[in-house]
């Protein structure tokens, strides 16, 4: 396999509201991005392993928990494992190719414990002791080391609905964080929590990494807002009704003024754009299709049955998106 030229650009979807569509969206993405051309790298870094569900027959993801802490362990906690038993390296892991050019490193439901470490680790961080940081860089360690495996373009992290430890060190090791958001009133006022979360994190990473030993291996520490997707909105007559039509105001201005402002406070690179390229499009509810494409484990736009129509219109949706996110990507 060929050297690749640069490292993978990653990229986490964020929102700590949940039932925002952000698992469906992560697939979606990483398959029109395929068609585009790109290699893509899938980690499932959520405990409850959605993302691993949808690509993976059941009975093979049972197999996968079942034999995680053996040799033959395959899973995000198997690569992690030995980290926070041993003080040892993570383990190697061969993620699965699930499609051309889309690759997964599949979740594990114990990965918890791991996040439950990564309390201290943050803390063993603060007064400068080797493992917390070697703890902390785990998982964005062991990512890059599989994208470079398989000549990845970009790592998408499909992370939980929180804002605890597991998520402050996956965004903290990440290009670029993109935020799904549904037509409700909680979606759009989490944006605030969100917001001052990461500009929180980014802050206290750069008093940790001001204490760090030399030589130490650190996380990014600045990941930048490339922006916002609406999902999960009603259409009528080719138009978002007009509650969708509220909802996606509001979120446009709670973008800005929750991520974007307080985000360049600590540095205008973290979210650079205009307010319009913040928007990185809108994916509509695709109910019937989605529930399709969970059970065969496809992206939307490729399920067996459903309307032609429908698959057309995601397939454009989806491929839309994935053209405006290269395009902020080669941009940053």
């Amino acid at each position: 396999m060929a050297t690749p030229s640069a490292a993978a650009k990653s990229i986490t979807f964020f929102n700590h509201k949940g039932g925002v569509g952000k698992t469906t969206l992560t697939v979606n993405l990483a398959f029109s991005l395929a068609k585009l051309g790109k290699r893509i790298l899938l980690v499932d870094s959520d405990p409850q392993c959605n993302l691993t569900s949808y690509l993976v027959e059941a009975e093979v993801v049972d197999k996968l928990l079942d034999e995680s802490e053996t040799a033959s362990g395959a899973t995000i906690w198997s690569a992690l494992r030995p980290v926070i038993t041993s003080s040892a390296s993570p383990k190697d892991i061969t993620p699965f190719e699930r499609s051309d050019g889309v690759y997964l490193i599949p979740g594990d439901i114990r990965l918890s414990e791991f996040e439950i470490a990564l309390q201290q680790s943050w803390i063993d961080c603060l007064q400068r002791k080797i493992r917390g940081f070697t703890e902390t860089s785990a998982l964005s360690d062991t990512a890059s080391k599989c994208a470079r495996e398989i000549d990845a373009d970009f790592i998408l992290y499909d992370i939980g609905p929180n804002i605890g430890p597991l998520n402050r060190a996956i965004l903290l090791g990440s290009d670029y964080f993109i935020v799904p958001a549904a037509c409700d009133h909680f979606s759009t006022r989490a944006l605030k929590t969100l917001g001052h979360s990461v500009v929180n994190w980014i802050k206290d990473w750069d008093i940790v990494c001001k204490l760090a030993p030399s030589g130490i291996p650190l996380l990014r520490g600045q990941p930048k807002y490339m922006g916002y997707v609406l999902q999960k909105f009603r259409m009528y007559g080719g138009e978002l009704t007009s509650t969708a039509q509220q909802f996606a105001r509001d979120l446009d201005r709670r973008s800005y003024s929750d991520i974007v402002a307080v985000l360049r406070e600590v540095s205008p690179a973290l979210a650079e754009g205009t307010t319009k390229e913040f928007n990185l499009g809108q994916i509509k509810d695709f109910t019937s299709l989605a529930s399709l494409a969970q059970t065969q484990g496809k992206p939307i736009f490729e399920v067996d049955g459903g309307a032609p129509y429908l698959k057309d219109e995601a397939k454009t949706a989806f491929l839309k998106l994935a053209e405006k996110i290269l395009l902020r990507a080669e941009g940053g």
